[in-house]
């Protein structure tokens, strides 16, 4: 996914990070995996045993370093890593340490931006490294208080977007961000380019870029 991402020159390439039991930093979507039909919950479950479950693709569940070293060879998309809430605030700090400090290792910094539900991960993110551009993912708060916490920007769901119109507005008024998810239809897509939002998170990447093409 993510070479396709770089291949059709998109802005983003987004991925989803654990911290295993162990402390170490994976790539995941969900909160559970299955191995040999038990079902395991990432955070809870070693590294070494993570790295036992297959992808639908057939590849081994990667650690956030090893995703970033096939990052480096891509050319042109960014990478905006999801930092997903976590059971405890402790392991919430840890996560955010450790991957800033693999980002920082391999000198992406600039190719890097962060995303999350959790209000501590985004606190912990900006404190770490206030020149990291995070953008808060719950929809539950309105820009001026985002503002606060020193993020970048709102990232909502579509539905929030539609809701709250005037917050795409408010967000550009303070100096934010919008990206708005996960938008998959022509018509979906028009709405939100028309209320100006700077980003769409789709899974129609080719068809996002012929409609802003055509508003260009």
């Amino acid at each position: 996914a993510l070479m396709k991402a770089d291949a059709l020159d998109v802005y983003g390439s987004e991925v989803d990070v654990w911290l295993s039991s162990d402390g170490v930093p994976v790539v995941n979507h969900d909160a559970d995996v299955l191995l040999d039909g038990k079902k395991l919950r990432v955070q809870e479950t070693p590294a070494a045993v993570l790295r036992k479950v297959k992808l639908a693709n057939g590849e081994p569940l990667p650690t956030v370093e090893e995703y970033l070293t096939a990052f480096e060879k891509c050319g042109n998309t960014r990478l905006i890593i999801e930092l997903k809430p976590h059971t405890h605030r402790k392991t919430e700090d840890e996560l955010a340490e450790k991957v800033i400090h693999i980002v920082r290792e391999k000198g992406l910094q600039n190719r890097v931006e962060y995303i999350s539900f959790s209000i501590n991960l985004v606190n912990q993110i900006t404190k770490i490294d206030p020149q990291a551009q995070v953008y808060y993912l719950n929809g539950d708060l309105a820009p001026r208080v985002v503002k606060t916490l020193g993020a970048a920007g709102i990232d909502y769901h579509f539905n929030v977007l539609k809701k709250n119109p005037h917050w795409v507005k408010e967000a550009h008024d303070l100096g934010l961000k919008v990206n708005v998810w996960t938008v998959n239809t022509s018509d979906g897509i028009r709405e939100m380019l028309d209320l100006k939002v700077d980003f769409i998170t789709t899974d129609e990447p080719l068809l996002a870029g012929e409609l802003i093409n055509k508003q260009k």
